[in-house]
């Protein structure tokens, strides 16, 4: 059973309708944004003026932490001086983790209840033991007794409530049966909603939230997989957690919540960052709006087909080379761009940064040379060429002095035939890959190009659309890998349209499965890949992780190019940044950084930003930041370092997930942060020129 009605389209998955007060989510009502209050929340005056704020600049639900029940009797107060200040329509949620007795607290003054099941009436201390089946039982038993009572009161208060699982605090009970995986994600849900359900209660939404993009979105998609089994369709809230701030959190956001909405998967959704809440709403619209363009005028339940005109013509419907619920980079022959630079299944994606014409090569050229890009530079030029004048330039510019670049990709108009290019490739002392757009005729021009590079040995990235393959397919089993390169410069979709980008690279997956083929795939992102046209560089970054973020999260991709920033320099920036975003290619230090909330115990988004002032430089390097120890000791698991904060002014240094100092006084954590990376051989001098 598929997670979606469609790889290749947006097609919205339906779900039953849960009410957050006045506010509906799922069915048919529109994404909901949501954000969480910073403040501590029994400072009730802070905490009121956060709430406002936030709905001010567009937030639909509003979240306020209540870490025990001191907290919880706050929110009475809260929630009245909120309706007061003329907010009575936005809904408010307490954010509950260990104390069912704040949950029990809570539910009386606000209109939904977030509980974590890693944290709920369990237990995290990674201890390791094996559960029988009936040991397995009786804890459920106590689950039951511990959660039912909330669950009753809800229902009858007409409260909704998130179930919201996190990648960083499964129990020790889920952890030893499943495993720190996706499954172990989704169980630890599901056996609370059987609880709720128990109850005949149904007023739940359900996330499952990661600091990596990979796990969230398998995470989701296999939870929606289970949820049809059993006849359930809940809605969604699509987060992920501890993503950091600035270009990063914003890229890791929209990899995970863009490529689970445009797979029709998600009702209301969260942008974390480590910054003022304020500034996570205007991302959310962002991605809100380019994922609600595409969803059709209907949706369907997971079990249903989608309109046949609609579906693709190009595959047997059952065909699919990806598997959605695990991770499996697609393999590929090993071509070597260069000496220096090859691409392979053991190669990251390598960068092309694409220049606007042959009269700006000098200008890019000398702009790539900077030593901003000195440790990422890209490996690739795409230099688009429409005339035989505009070849002429590119060798007269080339020969005064090298480019400083791997390799160079020539986009080729379509009156530039193999004649005139011979003379060019001969006498190039460097590699070549020469990119041209091929339709179902073009089977004497496919194979003339092909047998041109070949001769030589350059490449040929060939540019054809999936529903194009049928007709080539003959001529496509004749070339062989050895040359070869695919890609697309997809025709923008109609207004309105369900189709996108995403499902052409996912058809063009298909189809070279079918052919046999493991030829390289290199993503374009150019203006016909736009889900809407938006000339701001926030948009071109959603843009950029929509896409690049969701085929990289896929399998695919061994070749990277980012067209809609003219800048060459920031357009490799963003390209590598989006690599790593995904996971697929470390250029810098990854850090994991939670947003504030009311348990943090020091100003994250200053002391995130003096940590990174400090360790930005450690190129492979996972840190984590995190204000608490609410996901603190899971997302360490997936760090080579955590700083959290353990008690007002204490820092606790770890390693991996384990803990190696404790109640560290903040103004010496910095300090023997750095000394504990360089005790592991981790540490490295910052280079002068970047200082």
């Amino acid at each position: 059973m598929s997670y979606c009605a469609s790889r290749f389209h947006t097609i919205r998955r339906r779900t039953h309708e849960v009410m957050v007060g006045g506010v509906g989510v799922g069915a048919g009502h529109p994404l909901r944004l949501q954000s969480m209050t910073t403040s501590d929340t029994q400072d009730i005056a802070a905490t009121v003026q956060q709430s406002i704020a936030l709905a001010e600049v567009g937030c639909e639900i509003v979240r306020v932490t209540a870490p025990n029940v001191a907290a919880a009797q706050c929110l009475k107060d809260i929630r009245a001086k909120f309706s007061a200040a003329g907010f009575a329509h936005v809904p408010l949620v307490a954010d509950i983790h260990f104390l069912p007795s704040a949950a029990m607290e809570a539910v009386e003054h606000v209109e939904k209840i977030r509980v974590n099941p890693g944290n709920y009436a369990d237990k995290k201390k990674f201890s390791v033991r094996e559960y029988s089946d009936a040991d397995y039982d009786s804890e459920l038993q106590r689950l039951h007794e511990a959660f039912s009572p909330l669950v009753k009161r809800c229902r009858e208060l007409g409260r909704s409530m998130r179930i919201g699982t996190n990648h960083g605090s499964l129990s020790d009970r889920i952890m030893n049966r499943y495993g720190d995986t996706p499954l172990g994600m989704v169980e630890s849900a599901l056996e609370f909603l059987r609880i709720a359900e128990s109850h005949s209660y149904n007023q739940i939404i359900l996330s499952m939230k990661a600091s990596n993009p990979k796990v969230m979105i398998q995470a989701y998609r296999l939870l929606v997989e289970r949820m049809a089994r059993e006849n359930m369709h809940y809605p969604l809230h699509l987060g992920v957690t501890e993503a950091g701030d600035g270009e990063d959190g914003r890229i890791k956001s929209a990899i995970g919540i863009g490529s689970l909405l445009l797979d029709g998967l998600g009702d209301t959704i969260r942008v974390s960052l480590t910054e003022d809440s304020v500034y996570e709403i205007p991302v959310a619209r962002a991605i809100a709006d380019k994922a609600m363009s595409r969803w059709e005028g209907r949706s369907l339940l997971a079990g249903d087909s989608p309109d046949p005109s609609r579906a693709s013509a190009l595959l047997p419907a059952r065909f699919d080379s990806l598997d959605p619920y695990h991770f499996t980079k697609r393999e590929t022959v090993t071509l070597a761009l260069s000496d220096h630079c090859h691409v392979g299944p053991e190669q990251p994606p390598r960068v092309i940064v694409r220049i606007e014409s042959v009269a700006r090569l000098a200008e890019a050229a000398q702009a790539l040379a900077s030593p901003k890009l000195k440790d990422t530079p890209p490996e690739g030029l795409l230099i688009p060429l429409a005339t035989a004048g505009d070849l002429a330039a590119l060798c007269e510019t080339a020969a005064r002095a090298p480019l400083p670049v791997e390799f160079l990709v020539l986009e080729l108009g379509p009156s530039l035939t193999p004649d005139f290019l011979q003379p060019l490739l001969a006498m190039s002392r460097g590699r070549m890959v020469l990119v041209r757009r091929f339709g179902t005729d073009d089977h004497e021009a496919l194979a003339a190009f092909a047998a041109l590079v070949r001769q030589h040995g350059h490449f040929l990235a060939a540019d054809i659309l999936p529903g194009d393959f049928p007709a080539l397919e003959g001529t496509l089993r004749g070339l062989g890998d050895a040359n070869l390169v695919f890609t697309l410069s997809t025709q923008p979709p109609a207004p309105n349209s369900p189709a996108h980008a995403i499902g052409a690279y996912r058809q063009l997956a298909d189809a070279l499965a079918q052919l046999g083929s493991r030829a390289p795939i290199w993503i374009r992102n150019t203006t016909a890949t736009a889900v809407r046209g938006d000339p701001s560089f926030l948009s071109k970054l959603l843009e950029a992780s929509f896409l690049s973020g969701t085929l990289l999260c896929d399998g695919l991709g061994d070749l990277l190019s980012i067209e809609t920033e003219a800048d060459p320099v920031r357009a490799t920036k963003l390209a590598y940044n989006v690599l790593q975003g995904a996971g697929a290619r470390i250029s810098k230090t990854e850090f994991v950084a939670c947003p504030s909330c009311g348990r943090t115990l020091f100003d994250l988004q200053t002391t995130t930003q003096r940590i990174r002032a400090q360790t930005g430089h450690l190129k492979g390097v996972k840190i984590a930041i995190m204000g608490c120890i609410v996901n603190g000791p899971g997302e360490m698991a997936d760090a080579d370092f955590g700083y959290v904060g353990g008690a007002p002014g204490k820092i606790n240094l770890y390693v991996g997930k384990n803990c190696v100092q404790y109640n560290l006084p903040q103004a010496d954590a910095d300090a023997r942060l750095i000394a504990l990376i360089q005790a592991h051989g981790k540490w490295v001098d910052p280079d002068p020129a970047h200082a």
